[in-house]
């Protein structure tokens, strides 16, 4: 009789074998096996296991047709939230600085959620078995802190805000208050123009502990849907650096390349996309117990010039720095540039919340973000598939591409994750908005 076997590879084979009490004889096992074995094998190759590259092999695995064998394979040398997805800031709205909503906010913001909800239902199944190896992951939520809360800093961008609040979602409210109601929610808050925009409904997610949480459930969706026999899928991460396109070119269907700055290494697309980087350092602050009580448990994190992303009541993220143009692909910050760091976020942060100086900076860590162009409906990330830059062949639709997600990585990644791996999928690329592919039509005008 013919039974299946599975190799490390995601090809199906037949082979003849000898029944034995183990192996299923009945015809409608048989049939199950046929059927199974003439289903066609479809690999996708994902580049970067960051906010872009986990939302792409999710929604591959989730969207695929259940009459394929799907492998999603991840490479990512760094892991899973290597690079800068990984010391994101976390604070999630969707919201410009000056509270307007952000291009297709409503679809953003619902996508963002809802794959929340599916990282933290992954990482709560694989803490109560056990099985999380990263125990530092295992005792961080992934919310830690709902609301964020705004101050009005420049009294010449009031009336404009207090107009773009009226238009805000019904599911991420925008409240405009004044001095006392804000310093109700942060205690010694600064509040020089008497007028803040309190987003009640806005998060403060653990960017590390999410980014595992959805690798745990792209593993588990992959798992689940081949033992439950009706469709196959497979998931792999493998740590390992891509030096050049062409290496993966024989093995996958689909090459996605979802590298952040990273990208600039990959030869096919080097200096070809209109790409900045910026590197961002973030400080860690800490509060020690002497020094009084810390910061209120349920009160919101602040942005403003510089933002404080609360971890804990004696524990808070301060960040950003914008070094524009920068090589430093590493986390690792020296003392120097910590050094400049704090110099320059601290001024920003105690002016609009003064107890921020008896804290004291533990570490730093920094990321290079890659940056897209400025265009009518902001800085809006880059999609589309990029054949035409990588081979002489573009009628195949191969190769795809999905960078520059910018310092808004978490607000985006979820529908345009989405967006492309229905692209992907059925080789489509007027599947996706004019918007994220336009920069195609520019750099050809160059």
């Amino acid at each position: 009789m013919l039974v299946m076997v599975t190799p490390t590879s995601c090809a199906w084979r037949l082979r003849q074998v000898t029944p034995t009490t183990e192996t299923c004889s009945t015809p409608s096992c048989f049939s199950l096996r046929c059927s199974f074995s003439s289903q066609r094998s479809i690999k996708y190759a994902v580049l970067g296991a960051g906010f872009a590259g986990l939302s792409v092999a999710w929604n591959l695995l989730r969207h695929s047709s259940k009459e394929s064998h799907i492998c999603v394979d991840i490479y990512d040398e760094a892991g899973v939230g290597g690079g800068a997805s990984g010391v994101a800031g976390g604070l999630l709205h969707p919201y410009s600085p000056k509270v307007k909503l952000l291009w297709h906010g409503d679809e953003c913001w619902k996508e963002s959620l809802s794959l929340l909800t599916v990282a933290e239902g992954a990482l709560l199944k694989a803490s109560e078995k056990g099985i999380l190896e990263n125990h530092e992951i295992c005792s961080c939520a992934i919310i830690k802190n709902r609301g964020i809360l705004r101050p009005l800093v420049n009294l010449k961008n009031k009336d404009t805000m207090t107009e773009n609040a009226q238009n805000c979602l019904g599911n991420c409210r925008i409240e405009t208050i004044n001095a006392d109601v804000a310093r109700e929610l942060v205690p010694n808050l600064s509040v020089p123009s008497n007028v803040a925009f309190y987003m009640p409904e806005a998060l403060n997610v653990n960017a590390q502990s999410y980014l595992q949480g959805l690798f745990l459930a792209c593993k588990s969706l992959a798992t689940n849907s081949s033992a439950a026999g009706l469709m196959y899928r497979e998931f792999r991460l493998h740590k390992k650096s891509v030096h050049s396109l062409l290496e993966l070119s024989d093995d996958y269907d689909a090459v996605i390349i979802c590298f952040g700055a990273q990208i600039a290494f990959l030869p096919e697309l080097k200096q070809k996309l209109p790409l900045r980087t910026c590197r961002g350092v973030i400080a860690q602050m800490q509060l020690d117990d002497f020094l009084g009580e810390g910061y209120p448990d349920h009160s919101p994190s602040i942005l403003s010039d510089a933002w404080l992303a609360v971890r804990g009541t004696h524990l808070i993220d301060l960040g950003s720095t914008w070094v524009w143009n920068s090589a430093n692909y590493s986390r690792y910050v020296s003392i120097d540039e910590s050094s400049e760091a704090i110099k320059e976020l601290l001024p920003k942060a105690s002016s609009v919340y003064p107890n921020i100086e008896r804290w004291s900076m533990t570490r730093a860590v920094g990321g290079l973000r890659a940056m897209p162009p400025v265009q009518a409906d902001g800085s809006l990330p880059l999609l589309g598939c990029v054949d035409e830059l990588v081979s002489m062949n573009e009628s195949y639709k191969k190769y795809w591409l999905f960078t520059g997600l910018g310092a808004r990585g978490l607000f985006f990644h979820g529908l345009l994750g989405k967006l492309l791996a229905e692209a992907v999928i059925a080789r489509d690329e007027n599947m996706l908005p004019n918007e994220l592919t336009s920069w195609k039509h520019r750099i050809r005008l160059r």
